[in-house]
């Protein structure tokens, strides 16, 4: 069992960046594949950016490609740099971890999952 605890959301303006982290239980560097996915009100849940196990492969969502980054250190932690924000960024960011070795898209691939943390771009 793997338990995620992500952090650094918060209320910020278009245009300001943000760090989120997650801390896992447990080392997940070279063992878990790990994702950020999103879920704004009323919405379904969305993947953002996944990063293999040795963070070797990096999978980005279109609608933030140039802006946000994924990436992990070699113990236990993941982050996702959010920059350039925009309202529409606005939504719960969630971190899991899988099984698997390579990053997917779907959220159906991924068996651990944080909270998640609130991200409100308004100006």
């Amino acid at each position: 069992q793997v338990q995620l605890v992500e952090s650094g959301g918060g209320l910020v303006r278009p245009g300001d960046s943000l760090t989120l982290s997650c801390a896992a239980s447990t080392r997940t560097f070279g063992i878990y594949a790990m994702g950020w996915f999103r879920q704004a009100p009323g919405k379904e849940r969305d993947f953002v950016a996944g990063i293999s196990e040795n963070g070797g492969i990096t999978l980005n969502a279109d609608s933030v490609k140039g802006r946000f980054g994924i990436s992990r250190d070699y113990a236990n932690m993941l982050y996702l740099q959010l920059d350039n924000l925009k309202p529409e960024d606005t939504a719960v960011y969630f971190c899991a971890a899988s099984r698997t070795t390579a990053p997917g898209s779907d959220s159906a691939e991924y068996d651990y999952w944080g909270q998640g943390t609130q991200v409100t771009v308004s100006s």
